[in-house]
């Protein structure tokens, strides 16, 4: 075997070799292919290419420590040597049709770009994969995905099979989420996918990132192509599959790590009791990321999966958009949303909470007045004003008492 080529003196040929091999793995294996994935990460991309192209399959199974994962890509049992074999006979069936120029060429020609980890767009939350990470990235659209995988990303999944109810929730929820300055992450899907993208799109300046289980040649589901296009041509598509990728069940599976992993939360607004969604979540749950689930009416098998979360799994329950705030790193920015002023007035005593409803939503008045009218002393008023206006539900303009904006 020989090795790749690399100058250290260049480091810019060095990575451009490092795509071309990542790139050609995304070719060779299924993104569930676990022996491909063990191998590029313990040997590297390169290394593990040239293992691919020429060795036996003692060598392959001497270069993995004799650890080679049974998997679903691999229907057959045995040995470790004879998951080996079936390893090499799988990617040297496909490295016969690959012609990485060409596809360059036309990934170019149709303005898709390809990451890998070292370019400046990969976004650091894939690290958390580690060997299941992505050999590379697919994406079509102009913005950065570093920018829209950061800190504000949240998933919104669900069933294709939705309701009325669930599709006005996901919609509600990814218009106010992306109005508040988030990304919305889902999989372009019928159903609360295309509902939460929508929700996204109608809001001001609000970004939303679709992540395909096919290649981005061939958009699907064909009756959201017209979502996808717009989403294209405004935010970000992705996928992990090259183009020319049919997306498959095992694809839409493997698909749901990257929707997990892109987002800070993952939050499933509707989902069966058997829905793929629930995948993202438990997938969500291993990578440490916070779930929530949006409940349903009781009798409704839509949303028994939520329900589902929620008792068994412990999701935070959802209902509005400052609870999905709520849910990223931090919590929801100062005077953002009205779960957490909620939380403040529950904790005021009841002569603070009557102190604060007789004063005005929209005009002031005086503590004098405000006395007379719910009958306190005065000295009791002004010491519930001033426990107010130090949580900063009210202020205080000369003999004038009126609610600060956010209470309003």
């Amino acid at each position: 075997m020989t090795e790749n080529p690399e100058n250290p003196e260049n480091p810019d040929i060095t990575h451009e070799t490092e795509r071309r091999a990542r790139l050609t793995w995304s070719l060779l294996a299924e993104p569930s292919d676990a022996v491909a994935l063990m191998a590029r990460e313990r040997l590297g991309s390169r290394a593990a290419l040239e293992l691919a192209r020429e060795a036996t399959p003692a060598e392959l199974l001497a270069a993995l420590d004799g650890q080679v994962p049974a998997e679903a890509a691999d229907p057959g049992a045995g040995t470790p040597g004879a998951r080996a074999s079936r390893a090499l006979q799988r990617w040297r069936g496909r490295l016969a049709a690959v012609d990485v120029e060409a596809v360059l060429e036309d990934a170019d020609r149709r303005r898709i770009r390809v990451l890998i980890p070292g370019d400046e767009e990969w976004p650091s939350a894939l690290d958390d994969l580690q060997e299941t990470a992505p050999h590379c990235l697919w994406v079509q659209g102009p913005a950065r995905l570093d920018r829209l995988a950061g800190e504000r990303a949240a998933a919104l999944v669900g069933s294709r099979a939705s309701t009325p109810y669930g599709e006005d929730v996901a919609s509600s929820l990814g218009a106010a989420f992306a109005g508040a300055g988030g990304t919305v992450v889902s999989g372009g899907a019928y159903g609360i996918d295309a509902a939460a993208h929508r929700g996204a799109l109608a809001a001001q300046d609000g970004a939303t990132l679709a992540v395909l289980a096919g290649g981005l040649d061939r958009l699907y589901p064909r009756g959201n192509t017209q979502l996808l296009e717009r989403i294209r041509e405004q935010h970000l598509l992705l996928s992990e599959a090259p183009m020319g990728t049919a997306p498959t069940r095992w694809r839409f599976l493997a698909r749901n790590r990257l929707i997990a992993a892109l987002s800070r939360a993952v939050v499933v607004v509707e989902a069966a009791w058997r829905s793929g969604a629930l995948s993202t979540a438990r997938l969500a749950d291993q990578l440490s990321r916070p779930v929530g689930a949006v409940p349903g009416p009781v009798t409704s098998a839509a949303s028994a999966g939520c329900h589902r979360l929620i008792r068994e799994r412990g999701a935070v329950l959802v209902t509005e958009p400052a609870e999905l705030l709520d849910l990223l790193p931090g919590g929801p920015a100062a005077g953002e949303g009205s779960f957490a002023r909620q939380d403040e007035l529950d904790l005021l005593s009841p002569a603070d909470r009557r102190v604060l409803d007789a004063v005005p939503p929209r005009s002031g008045i005086s503590p004098g007045r405000l006395a007379d009218e719910i009958g306190f002393a005065s000295r009791e008023v002004g010491a519930a004003l001033a426990r107010l206006e130090l949580l900063g539900l009210i202020e205080q303009e000369g003999q004038r008492v009126r609610r600060t904006r956010r209470t309003g």
